[in-house]
């Protein structure tokens, strides 16, 4: 993109932030930490969080703890003493070792509900610095400054700009047209709800032929499920389906799935398609970063997709301490944060297409290879991805 002169009319704010998740709320945190001038927009008229869940694993509690917010997130999260891969029947297929993980880096996995973790962050907000129901559509990027365009015809005017408005950023399809976000051949459906009658304590993700059902615990006795079918994209019939369709879409799944099912209204059906983009070649551009899932969406596979979001609100907290000059701690973000991303983005990507094999004969045989396979080995990917310090360079 060819930027123009330099912007010679009112800058509104050193910062804007735009995307109130869990990647722009954190950013505004660590702005408050760090004293710098910004704005916060969010093109909902209420920030609530969608009624999910998701885990929050060592990495992602080491960076709420460089963020100072480790503490109070264990309160409200639920801890995660182990999480299994089943078949279908039940049947074990991988248990990654969860205790040497939390030795190693002496961190806690846990699960959360998106709501009780966006009302936490907005607590630690100044509510001055948020503005709520400011949808952005376009940009104008000048030499010293970026000017914004709300939907409701407004503008903002900063010398920075960080975009974290999620997958389907209009804000990145902008600056980058190609980036279109990518269907994974899977969609999903969601819901929280009680877990008096089911009393689930332990997490689990179920391997099938019928697709996959997963299940985690929550703080406040709910439960977080998810089930994840083949299709085509914006499927008309998956679109309309209700909780009697899944249960029997799922019916010849083991225990407590059947259960768990019967337990969920129509009203707690929460259907998306599961998105990503393919990694990009940037997250820098001069005055404007990319962050989050404006950045770096990743398939919810490996379970990192606000993980990576805490840990980029981590790394550029520590470069605007370091530089002095933005644009180059914007540089340095994207040098430690991109080869990284892309790792995840991708490893994500090839498990859930394994995950998702529909084929009897390459399930009979994946499950065969899952259950004799080495414990290191089959957590490759686990370790990879935490034995790797996302602070250093």
């Amino acid at each position: 993109m060819k930027l123009p002169m330099p912007y010679t009319k009112t800058i509104n704010s050193e910062f804007a932030i735009v995307g109130g998740g869990v990647a722009g709320l954190a950013t505004a945190i660590a702005f408050q930490q760090i004293n710098k001038d910004f704005m916060l927009f969010e093109q909902a008229k209420e920030l609530k969080g969608i009624g999910a869940g998701f885990g929050l694993a060592a990495n992602a509690m080491r960076a709420l703890d460089l963020l100072g917010l480790k503490t109070d997130v264990e309160k409200i999260g639920y801890y995660l003493d182990s999480y299994h891969i089943l078949d279908d029947k039940g049947q074990l297929l991988a248990a990654p070792n969860t205790h040497a993980i939390r030795k190693k880096y002496q961190q806690q996995n846990f699960a959360i509900h998106r709501a009780d973790l966006h009302l936490f962050m907005l607590s630690k907000i100044n509510t001055q610095k948020l503005k709520l129901g400011k949808k952005a559509l376009r940009l104008e990027q000048h030499v010293d400054a970026v000017t914004l365009f709300f939907e409701d015809g407004t503008q903002h005017t900063s010398r920075f700009l960080i975009i974290a408005d999620g997958v389907k950023s209009p804000l990145r399809q902008q600056l980058i047209p190609s980036s279109i976000p990518r269907y994974s051949g899977y969609t999903c459906w969601r819901a929280t709800i009680d877990n008096t009658k089911i009393r689930l304590d332990r997490g689990t993700e179920t391997w099938g032929k019928s697709g996959r059902f997963g299940m985690t615990p929550l703080s406040n006795n709910r439960i977080y499920w998810y089930a994840c079918i083949n299709a085509t994209s914006d499927n008309p019939i998956y679109r309309d389906y209700k909780v009697k369709d899944l249960l029997k879409h799922f019916q010849s799944y083991h225990d407590p799935i059947p259960a768990i099912l019967i337990q969920t209204k129509d009203s707690d059906l929460i259907w998306g398609d599961i998105m990503d983009v393919k990694p990009l070649k940037r997250l820098a551009y001069d005055n404007i970063l990319l962050i989050g899932d404006a950045g770096h969406a990743t398939t919810p596979n490996m379970g990192q997709g606000a993980c990576q979001a805490l840990e980029d609100v981590a790394v550029l907290s520590d470069e605007l301490g370091l530089e002095n000059d933005v644009k180059n701690a914007f540089s340095s973000f994207e040098k430690r944060r991109l080869s990284r991303t892309t790792y995840i983005t991708d490893t994500s990507k090839r498990i859930g297409e394994i995950a998702q094999w529909d084929n009897s004969m390459l399930i009979h045989m994946r499950n065969i290879l899952m259950k004799i396979m080495p414990t290191r080995l089959a957590q490759r990917n686990l370790d990879k991805l935490l034995s790797v310090d996302f602070m250093k360079y």
